[in-house]
């Protein structure tokens, strides 16, 4: 027997060595799970130990500091789906332009907008600032919404790209063919066979927003348009060291933590999808 086969490992070798690194990789997973179950449970116990479940209801219709529970949701989904609506709708446009028009200077705009995938939140603070005070957006949803909108377009604009360059050209110069100008290209042909990517960047869109602490915290002073990453903080010091109260502290952070949970769970095949979407071109 050849000598190349004789070094060549058995499909039972093959197997064994599949099913080790399948044992390995399953360990590390049950072992991160249950370190982040650890705290989760932990909060929990804390959360019904004096008082019990009734401390949820109590959290939820009181007010601590001027923040309602209830309200700083409603003022993270307002946010959140102003932020999807203007990430979505300027990001399609731009890859349309990038992806599927000609024109000088495309690929050097394209790779300059990319730059700002380097800048940090803490860099644009300033700026931010002084901006929303002269537009006199402090307080307002749309005040925070506008620089999370500024921060999530390079990297929305690097998605749909990706994936608009996946889109046969010949559909576009069919249209084209059938007298169809570019808005109705854009609406009518862009926008459906884009539907997929613009879904995954949404749920991103959301998650990134619900989680988001720095803008509101600059940006919103007043207890009614607190945010429930905020109202992490701003309820802190309304709970006395009390058991009861202590329980009831615990509880709130359950109930603020259940939006972004719930986001992640249900949306998680989708913020997979929008992660690598694009990553493979025909």
């Amino acid at each position: 027997m050849p000598a190349r086969l004789l070094d060549q490992p058995s499909p039972l070798h093959r197997l064994r060595q599949r099913r080790r690194d399948s044992v390995i990789v399953y360990a590390v997973l049950i072992t991160g799970g249950l370190l982040w179950l650890f705290p989760l449970l932990t909060t929990i116990r804390r959360s019904v130990e004096y008082g019990g479940i009734g401390n949820y209801w109590t959290v939820l219709t009181t007010t601590y500091n001027g923040v309602n529970l209830i309200r700083a949701f409603a003022n993270s989904l307002v946010i959140a789906a102003l932020t999807v609506v203007l990430t979505c709708g300027v990001a399609a446009l731009a890859a349309y332009a990038f992806a599927k028009l000609r024109f000088p200077g495309r690929e050097t705009s394209y790779h300059l907008g990319l730059l700002l995938l380097a800048t940090p939140a803490v860099a644009m603070m300033v700026p931010v600032y002084w901006i929303t005070g002269n537009l006199g957006l402090f307080n307002s949803p749309l005040g925070v919404t506008l620089p999370e909108v500024v921060l999530t377009l390079p990297f929305a604009v690097l998605l749909l790209r990706n994936y608009a360059d996946g889109i046969s050209d010949e559909l576009i110069e069919a249209a084209r063919m059938d007298g169809a100008g570019h808005v109705r290209i854009f609406w009518h042909v862009f926008l459906p066979l884009c539907r997929p990517a613009l879904v995954n960047l949404a749920a991103l869109c959301v998650v990134w927003s619900v989680q988001d602490f720095i803008f509101p915290s600059m940006l919103l002073n007043d207890a009614n348009q607190t945010t429930a990453a905020q109202a992490v903080q701003t309820i802190k010091a309304a709970f006395a060291p009390t058991p009861l109260q202590t329980s009831q502290y615990f509880a709130a952070l359950m109930l603020l933590a259940v939006p972004a949970v719930l986001i992640v769970v249900f949306g998680l095949r989708f913020i997979t999808q929008g992660i690598t979407a694009g990553g493979v071109k025909e």
